[in-house]
């Protein structure tokens, strides 16, 4: 069954990208959603088996690499993690592409789409059913991969070539941190198994690493270098300017990228590390520090957004800041919780845009939209339980997982989880402002879109409603139905998860988030009631103050907006800097050396050779007789030299 699940969307994306052009768009679209939606049925069934019935297991395929005495198969591992990996990847995956059928039905690259669609799903698949860090690696970089294909689907445009490029660089930057992490584990423990691995985890936990004059903890500098891997894949602060570029893609893609896959990776793969992050505590407070971080940064500039799906894309990046600091204080199972949850309620997010872009003629611009409530109430109506969900209000799924990271991190008594908390709170005050003023400038006030926009404004066709309204009843129901299993009672996590997860006791911050004071759960939800209310003052009954707002903090506004610079900076530190050098090796080098001595130099020098001896090539016979003579001549003085001595 396993080995369905993981491959058929790889046949899916083989026929439809090699055979596409010969059974059609059609058949190549119902082709892949077929499979896909095969593998979510599967999926549910082996949740069902491993999760709930406690029967994980893995499936070894065939030997992989065997060199000398290493020996690695290629195995999938079937545990719980992941298999709430795969319901959570198979479902919204088939979700988006069933409702690609509708928009991208004016696309003249179907197949390709749906093919890339279904290699991305393989990929994800991949990585979150290994075995091994080596074979996790492959599925990572195939992630990579297949994201810089969707992102620069419409490679016609410049815009959506430079995003696919800058998602593909960033991503390869961290990769070289995550890619270090698995040589240091090799080092350490002579293995990549995670079954080798973790069980001897405690008895390197004091192990040190020497290199040069440097020496330190080996578990924390492996933990820190898997963690750059991971800001990468999830965007967090610093790694995360290719995030808001990659809305250069078609909706459905940034619904896949954005909600359960590519972002999710690295919460994924620290989640599977756990038994070695939790004998690296300095590791674990790096990874919260960051996670607050990246919460708040990308809340702030989420205030000031004008695009619907950039909005929503920092909301992603700062969401994924909720799922590390949940890490950082070892809440692992609130961290994949609130991964799970965050997948149904961001698609339908994502889609539910995609519908409003849909019905507006492609306008993705909310200060060129309202008023559109009346017209299409069911995208209305999805949108706003998203929003709901989102925004962690009860009873819908965010305000079950939200909620339980913030208590964990308070409940952890330390620092950085202090911090965690109080940055998180702060982020979910603006969550709930931004996700009201997305909802109120999109759909309510005046109309500010031309008539002939207006007058064809429409609600989507089933086909894309159908997945909303799925993701729609997820948004609803998967906090309430998950919370008990993900971060429920001590034994009853410990039923639910198995070895899927390592949690030192005293390190159990979900234990004692159940403990924490009243004001400590309700703070969060106080502040995101009042982002609402703000939201709705600034949108709605005085929608002067916002630009009141910008007047008198213009330059907070502008650095806000402008993403605090990041961009800016990383081009004069690392752009502009990189294309001078290029330029100096190009033009100093490549050119002024290696051609000009090299194939060019070979080529003059020929030239000037050729055109000596053409000169030769008179035309005239008495020049042919004499060269003919001066040959002759040559011969016999050779002859008479070589035989003086004879």
């Amino acid at each position: 069954m396993e080995k369905l699940i993981v491959f058929l969307p790889l046949l899916g994306s083989f026929i439809a990208g090699v055979f596409g052009k010969v059974i059609g768009d059609r058949a190549a679209q119902v082709l892949t959603t077929g499979l896909l939606l095969v593998s979510a049925v599967l999926s549910i069934v082996t949740f069902k088996n491993v999760a709930l019935d406690g029967n994980a297991y893995v499936a070894t395929l065939f030997t992989w690499i065997s060199s000398g005495d290493f020996t690695l198969s290629w195995a999938l591992k079937i545990d719980t993690l992941t298999a709430v990996m795969l319901i959570v990847v198979t479902v919204v995956s088939s979700m988006v592409h069933l409702y690609s059928f509708g928009y991208m039905s004016e696309d003249k690259s179907k197949a390709r789409f749906f093919s890339y669609l279904s290699l991305f799903t393989f990929m994800m698949l991949m990585l979150v059913t290994s075995d091994n860090l080596v074979q996790m690696f492959f599925g990572w970089e195939g992630v990579g991969l297949a994201s810089y294909l969707l992102i620069g689907f419409w490679y016609h445009k410049e815009s959506a070539c430079a995003a696919a490029m800058k998602a593909f660089l960033v991503n390869r930057v961290a990769d070289i941190g995550f890619a270090l992490g698995i040589m240091g584990i090799f080092v350490l423990f002579g293995t990549v198994n995670f079954a080798e691995i973790f069980p001897a985890v405690p008895g390197l936990a004091e192990a040190q690493f020497s290199f040069l004059w440097f020496e330190g903890h080996a578990l924390t500098i492996i933990c820190l270098l898997l963690f750059i891997g991971a800001m990468g894949k999830s965007a967090q602060l610093g790694l995360h300017t290719w995030l808001p570029d990659a809305m250069e893609g078609p909706t459905p893609v940034s619904a896949l990228i954005h909600a359960a896959t590519m972002v999710t990776a690295g919460v994924f793969m620290l989640a599977r590390m756990s038994p070695v992050f939790e004998f690296a505590p300095t590791a674990l407070e790096v990874v919260t520090y960051v996670g607050a971080a990246t919460a708040f940064f990308a809340a702030t500039v989420g205030l000031t957004q004008f695009d619907i799906k950039r909005v929503i894309a920092y909301s992603t990046c700062s969401q994924l800041g909720y799922m590390f600091f949940a890490i950082g204080v070892s809440a692992y199972g609130g961290a994949i919780f609130h991964l799970m949850t965050h997948a149904f309620f961001k698609a339908l997010l994502f889609l539910g845009a995609g519908s409003v872009i849909h019905a507006m003629h492609h306008e993705q611009d909310m200060r060129k939209m309202g008023g559109i409530y009346k017209l299409i109430p069911a995208t209305y109506i999805l949108m706003w339980i998203g929003s709901w969900a989102l925004a962690g209000l009860p009873p819908f799924a965010g305000f079950f997982s939200k909620d339980l990271i913030l208590e964990a991190a308070w409940a952890d008594q330390t620092t950085h989880g202090n911090l965690a908390y109080w940055l998180g709170t702060a982020a979910a005050f603006m969550t709930a402002f931004y996700s009201w003023r997305l909802l109120i400038m999109t759909f309510h006030g005046n109309p500010r879109a031309d008539k002939h926009t207006m007058d064809h404004v429409h609600e989507s066709p089933m086909v894309m409603m159908i997945p909303l309204l799925v993701l729609a009843v997820g948004a609803v129901l998967s906090g309430w139905l998950g919370y008990s299993y993900f971060v429920g009672e001590v034994a009853e996590r410990a039923a639910f998860w198995g070895d899927a997860l390592f949690i030192l006791p005293e390190n159990d911050s979900v234990a004692a988030a159940h403990h924490v004071p009243t004001w400590v759960k309700l703070t969060p939800l106080v502040i995101s009631v009042l982002g609402i209310v703000a939201a709705y003052v600034f949108y709605m009954f005085v929608p002067s103050l916002p630009e009141t707002f910008v007047r008198i903090f213009r330059p907070v506004h502008a650095f806000l907006f402008n993403k605090w610079y990041f961009d800016e900076l990383y081009d004069v530190l690392f752009v502009r800097p990189t294309k001078a050098l290029g330029r100096v090796f190009w033009k100093g080098g490549d050119e002024a050396i290696i051609d000009a001595y090299g194939p060019n130099g070979a080529v003059s020098l020929t030239r000037v050779i050729s055109a000596q001896v053409s000169k030769l090539q008179s035309g005239y016979v008495y020049h042919y007789a004499f060269a003919m003579l001066i040959g002759v001549v040559g011969l016999i003085t050779w002859y008479i030299i070589g035989n003086a001595g004879q």
